[in-house]
């Protein structure tokens, strides 16, 4: 009976030090190619969620793989609190131990965000506007020129999902004293160009945050070597 419980101890050990390596292996390939493929200053951080032991490792599947990649520039956007979850990530346990340069890792589906910070929106504003963050919306305030002249003008900014990035426009602009601007798009109009981004992943929301705008998106059976 002691020789069993021995022996199993035993297995017990190697499948832990086994199902570490595999985690190991996993989180260090993701951030060793997501730093090389996207040109990152620093490597991400990446954490598989739950407790694969046995279960994940063997079948070679994590579920939810956490990948904070911090501060990046995409297209000469400045972008800050850049976050994925990958979900379903595939990555063959024998691969991984033996032939970790060749393992075949894919997501099923990926979700991200990441935020265009408020300096980042400034610079692409119009000259003589700033903008600003009221609560879930932008806003702006400085001056236009009308008529050939400087006037104060305050508004209110809608942000559009366009291709290739975000469309900046105004919702409501009025001058100083209150007066309401006809077709306020020919004073207040710009982009903010969003390259392709980690993962080939896909814009489907955003929305104002103190920080500036939180751009979300996702994709679905992405590779991630390569």
């Amino acid at each position: 009976m002691r020789k069993l419980i021995g022996f199993l101890l035993v297995l017990l050990v190697l499948a832990v030090i086994l199902d570490r390596v595999a985690v190991a292996g996993v989180q260090r390939e993701i951030a060793t190619q997501a730093t090389a493929k996207y040109d990152l200053a620093t490597p991400p951080e990446v954490t598989i969620e739950g407790i694969p032991f046995l279960t994940q490792a063997i079948a070679g599947r994590y579920e939810e793989v956490r990948v904070a990649a911090g501060r990046m520039t995409v297209s000469g956007v400045r972008l800050s609190s850049v976050d994925f979850t990958l979900y379903g990530v595939t990555a063959p346990l024998e691969d991984l131990v033996l032939r970790p340069q060749q393992v075949d890792m894919r997501a099923e589906r990926v979700e991200g965000t990441v935020v265009v910070p408020m300096e980042t929106i400034n610079q692409r504003a119009p000259d003589g506007i700033k903008v600003g963050v009221a609560g879930d919306a932008l806003n702006v305030s400085g001056e236009i020129t009308v008529l050939g002249q400087k006037v104060p003008v305050k508004a209110d900014l809608k942000v559009e999902i366009v291709e290739g990035g975000l469309r900046l426009v105004p919702g409501k602009v009025t001058l100083g004293g209150g007066i309401p601007v006809p077709d306020p798009e020919r004073f207040i109009n710009y982009r903010i160009p969003i390259g392709k981004l980690p993962y080939n992943l896909k814009l489907t929301d955003v929305r104002a945050v103190p920080e500036g705008l939180r751009i979300s998106g996702e994709a679905s059976d992405v590779p991630l070597r390569g």
